[in-house]
């Protein structure tokens, strides 16, 4: 074969990253006859999570596009295809650089046959079965167990697009909410129907099943925030100063970092599969910022390790790429624990729902003046409302009740939490 030949190549739609199975294209970014290079941007994907650019992984010439604006595609399904220098660009990703004989069976283990065993779990991805080191990889991180997966290759080999196929059945094989038939709300007057957006979708489909299969409890409380405040107006001009803003949420995610380590059970989750409660040694709190296209929730971390005003200004950095959606997956996975305030709206208490793998999520309401006895004399005083939601399969209400006095108090009097956090 000659070095300059050609040959067609497909790319298809790579693994988006966590609990992402298919998007809407919303751009197509390149033309047939375009050259294509790597690392080039090829369509824009709206998720369930946000606008995703999607990068080529080839060089070539576009020979033919698969998909069109509004198109709903799936992990692992064509988007494209060039005609690339073969040299380059391998037909599959396990075929060899170089022609070799042809492949045999692998040899017999050196043990004796023993009776089938029970099926293995998700630690099991190491176990022999036929397939590559860089598909038992893939398994690992999207967190199947390869010795499930019906291989479609020679002698039942397992590939990464088995694997990507197991998993995506996996996710859609969840219970089905029984559906209720509407009336025509036409035959009362005009009406108007528009399509879901992707992040309305996936979040109503995901919160009914967190809230039909998380036992959840609410406690509210209400922290003395007067002194608070105060302090929060002497310092705002060096956090703005800095480029942040420091605001009760900012200082919130410091107290709530710190209450995680005195009760490590809220920065846990639940393996029911295994029967495990796996707790977390890191500190990110989710913030869930409303934008024009729907509830998004990136993830500040290493909350324990920043100052307030590093967190300030991060905050602010972060909520403004979340509503210019410039905010991809992974910015938005991996917290320990979600923030839900919706003091600048208004309200007095609320019941947030938990955002499982989490079992625990904070709700702020908006502050309020009240009178109050000190002392027997009536005074002022600013109160923050909390609405506490927990996972009551791993939280009991005294633990409940204990974490939120813990940030109220920490609140009132910062210095409990730098002595206890």
């Amino acid at each position: 074969m000659s070095l300059d030949h050609t040959m067609p190549v497909q790319f298809a739609l790579p693994d988006l990253g966590e609990n992402i199975e298919s998007g809407d294209v919303i751009r197509i970014l390149v033309a047939i006859g375009d050259r294509l290079a790597e690392d080039q941007t090829v369509i824009e994907l709206e998720t369930d999570k946000a606008v995703i650019e999607v990068p080529s992984s080839i060089n070539g010439t576009v020979s033919k596009i698969f998909v069109q604006q509004g198109d709903t595609i799936a992990v692992g399904q064509p988007i494209l295809e060039v005609e690339a220098a073969a040299t380059k660009f391998p037909v599959a990703e396990e075929a060899p650089p170089v022609p070799v004989p042809a492949e045999k069976p692998a040899p017999a283990p050196l043990v004796e046959e023993v009776p089938p065993k029970p099926a293995p779990t998700l630690t099991s991805t190491d176990s022999p079965v036929p397939a590559a080191p860089a598909t038992r990889r893939l398994a690992r991180e999207i967190g199947v167990d390869i010795a499930q997966v019906q291989g479609t290759g020679p002698g039942g080999r397992i590939s990464s697009d088995d694997v990507k196929a197991h998993s995506k059945k996996q996710h859609t094989a969840r219970a089905a909410a029984p559906t209720t038939s509407l009336p025509d709300f036409g035959q009362w007057g005009a009406i108007e129907r528009q399509p879901m957006t992707k992040v309305r979708e996936i979040t109503a489909e995901r919160l009914a099943q967190a809230w039909a299969t998380i036992p959840q409890v609410t406690q509210f409380d209400k922290a003395d925030i007067t002194r608070l405040e105060k302090w929060r107006t002497a310092y705002g001009p060096k956090a703005e100063a800095a480029g942040g803003k420091l605001t009760p949420t900012a200082i919130l995610i410091k107290v709530l970092g710190m209450a995680l380590k005195v009760f490590p059970q809220f920065n846990a989750s639940i393996d029911m599969a295994q029967r495990e409660v796996v707790y977390k040694r890191y500190f990110h709190i989710g913030i869930a910022v409303d934008t024009p296209h729907g509830l998004l929730v990136p993830v500040v971390r290493d909350v324990d390790q920043k100052n307030i005003i590093e967190l300030a200004v991060e905050l602010n950095e972060l909520a403004q790429k979340t509503r210019e959606r410039k905010i991809g997956p992974a910015d938005m996975q991996g917290g320990s624990m979600t923030i839900s305030n919706v003091g600048t709206m208004g309200g007095t208490a609320f019941t947030p729902i938990v955002n499982p793998p989490e079992v625990a999520i904070l709700g702020v309401a908006r502050s309020q003046v009240e009178p109050t006895y000190i002392d027997g004399q009536l005074q002022p005083r600013t109160f923050l409302p909390l609405s506490l939601s927990y996972d009551h399969r791993l939280i009991d209400g005294a633990d409940g009740a204990r974490f939120l006095r813990w940030v109220c108090t920490a609140l009132a009097d910062p210095f409990i939490a730098l002595l206890e956090g």
